[in-house]
């Protein structure tokens, strides 16, 4: 599903007010739990990103090394 940066903002407006509705483009939804909230917001900025192939993604290189002794 591709999703709005409206879609993002009304979440994190959700979020930051306590409020379990959110309302946008003549919808609403009513999470049950503010975890709910924080999981919809991760999926959207998830489905932002991906949307997106000019956003680098993050890339972790870790190294281990012995002796061979």
């Amino acid at each position: 599903m591709a999703y709005t940066q409206s879609q993002l903002e009304a979440l994190e407006a959700a979020l930051a007010s306590g409020t379990l509705r959110v309302s946008f483009e003549g919808r609403s939804v009513e999470y049950r739990s503010v975890d709910e909230i924080k999981k919809a917001i991760a999926e959207v900025k998830a489905g932002l990103a991906s949307a997106n192939p000019a956003t680098p993604r993050t890339r972790m290189i870790r190294i281990f090394t012995e002796k061979g002794f």
